[in-house]
């Protein structure tokens, strides 16, 4: 009876070979998470930049048509522009004192686009 329970042919891994192969698992996890989290991040506040940059070439092409007008931002979209989903866009102004802002919902960065066309956060 004793050797029914003792066989030596069974095949299976053990306890100690799960608890290893699983903190294994863990620890990668705990390595691979955070950067997910901040590359998500980056990811948002460069859509951020790109509806920045883009609004502002819009704005350029409307005002090349309208060279004293005043834009907004239903004015840039009869002119290319496109918003990216949860980029909160502001824009005022005429040619000379522009003033665009970008962020995005879960990013943590506001771009703002002088009149010269330079982006700052």
């Amino acid at each position: 009876m004793l050797q029914k329970l003792s066989r030596r042919d069974q095949k299976g891994f053990t306890l100690i070979e799960l608890m290893i192969v699983i903190a294994i698992i863990g620890i990668l996890a705990a390595i691979a998470i955070p950067n997910f989290i901040s590359y998500r991040k980056r990811a948002y506040n460069s859509a951020a930049n790109a509806d920045a940059k883009n609004a502002y070439t819009a704005a350029q092409a409307y005002f090349t048509d309208y060279p004293t007008g005043t834009v907004a931002l239903a004015d840039l979209t009869a002119y290319g522009y496109k918003q990216t989903a949860n980029v909160t866009l502001t824009v005022a102004g005429d040619q000379a004192a522009l003033a665009i802002t970008a962020a995005h919902g879960s990013g943590d960065k506001t771009y703002t686009v002088d009149p010269a066309g330079v982006i700052t956060f």
